[in-house]
């Protein structure tokens, strides 16, 4: 009886999210941090951005833009949170800080290294000793120290500098940057790991620690398998388009009806993938037989692969060899991934009541699955509300508002 009372109370807690409880202080802008924040709101954290007067880079990144002049790009970077704007070069607004650290568990900031310790607000010099239970996230190009310590990062640069560029492209168009920000993603996705790593030793040791998550060190360690190759091999990677660096067939293939992907695996998946092509020749001709003759025969393969697909239709094909458990897929486009049945399915796509529209939750959990409240805070929306909160009355925030210390959406 015990247990399902247990089970039943703990059926309430769905709506809470995992993070429920847990107060974070985002002074990040743009990508890495702010993506970092609001993992953590998406899960229940409290999430209180601190905006420069000047506003977030992001809000200018259009178009397009929403009524209240704000990018797309910077919604989608930081639903779920409060926003209060401070300038933090005057030492009152430092002060209003340190007011909000009071309480909270996480600090999450990309400043210029050098920038809070130069305020008053670095880590080992005050933080650590204010705030001992304090977990300190900081998102950075390269680090503090070393060779590029201290340098500005972004996810071009680090795409570029740490070798990822190097991988991705062809013979024809030589390297290319990935088309999307996956740098400075997974660096916001990393840090959110370190930042619960630290949480959990906290339940132990009762102390925060310095998280450092690096645009650079994530970019190395996307470098996989170039760089398992080259540090067994000694083989410098060459460009290979779409194809994959050690498995083939992995690669795309174009059908009558356009471009479909081919993630073969195995020699049992190539087997299938023969005998659907009513080819089972293929499969067991000793050139293909296994992945290391596919890949040293590679060329003549692809040749006999897009023979064999240049009169079907690419979609259908893709259906029955997932059906069949082969790995394949039409190449879409953005629109038609959005709208596709199983991307609604998995709740990729949400609308909130106030009318904010984004990529879902990516990870599910079962009993507290995270949610998305709320869209993006307007630039000051929550400046009152925040500093009443932390105990300064009405007439404390109009000489703040006045002397230019914090900022209020009118």
């Amino acid at each position: 009886m015990q247990d399902a009372k247990k089970i039943a109370g703990a059926a309430t807690d769905a709506g809470k999210g995992a993070l429920s409880g847990l107060k974070v202080i985002d002074l990040s802008r743009v990508l890495g941090g702010p993506f970092c924040g609001q993992t953590l709101a998406d899960h229940g954290a409290q999430v209180i951005k601190v905006e420069p007067p000047q506003g977030d880079e992001t809000r200018s990144w259009g178009p397009p833009f929403d009524a209240a002049g704000s990018a797309a790009y910077y919604a989608g970077l930081n639903r779920n949170k409060q926003n209060i704007v401070i300038d933090l070069s005057k030492p009152a607004g430092r002060e209003i800080v340190f007011r909000l650290l009071e309480d909270a568990d996480v600090l999450i900031e990309n400043f210029k290294i050098g920038t809070l310790e130069r305020w008053g607000m670095g880590y080992e010099a005050v933080l650590r000793m204010r705030f001992p239970r304090l977990i300190h996230c900081r998102v950075s190009g390269f680090g503090a120290d070393g060779p590029l310590g201290g340098a500005p990062g972004y996810d071009a640069i680090a795409q570029a500098m740490a070798g990822v560029m190097s991988v991705n492209g062809s013979a024809d168009t030589g390297p290319l940057r990935v088309g999307v920000p996956v740098v400075d993603i997974t660096t916001g996705l990393l840090a959110t790991q370190g930042v619960l790593l630290a949480l959990t030793e906290r339940t132990h040791s009762g102390l925060g620690q310095f998280v450092d998550a690096t645009l650079y060190d994530t970019a190395i360690s996307l470098l996989h398998p170039q760089s398992a190759n080259w540090l067994q091999a000694g083989t410098t990677p060459a460009l290979s388009g779409n194809a994959h660096a050690n498995i083939v067939p992995y690669d795309k293939f174009p059908t009558r009806t356009g471009d479909i992907f081919l993630g073969i695996g195995n020699n049992g998946q190539y087997r299938k993938f023969c005998e659907y092509l009513g080819k089972p020749e293929l499969g067991s001709d000793p050139r293909f037989a296994t992945n290391a003759g596919r890949f040293a025969h590679r060329t003549e393969l692809r040749a006999l692969i897009e023979g064999e697909l240049s009169h079907l239709d690419g979609a259908a094909l893709c259906t029955a060899l997932l059906a069949a458990g082969v790995p394949a897929g039409p190449v879409r486009s953005l629109p038609e991934v959005l709208a596709h049945p199983h991307t609604l399915h998995r709740q990729m796509v949400v609308e909130t009541e106030d009318g904010y529209k984004g990529t879902g939750i990516p990870v599910k959990l079962s009993r507290t699955p995270g949610r998305i409240a709320h869209r993006a805070p307007r630039f000051g929306e929550h400046t009152r509300e925040i500093l009443h909160a932390h105990g300064y009355n009405d007439a404390a925030i109009q000489t703040l508002l006045a002397e230019g210390i914090v900022m209020a959406e009118a």
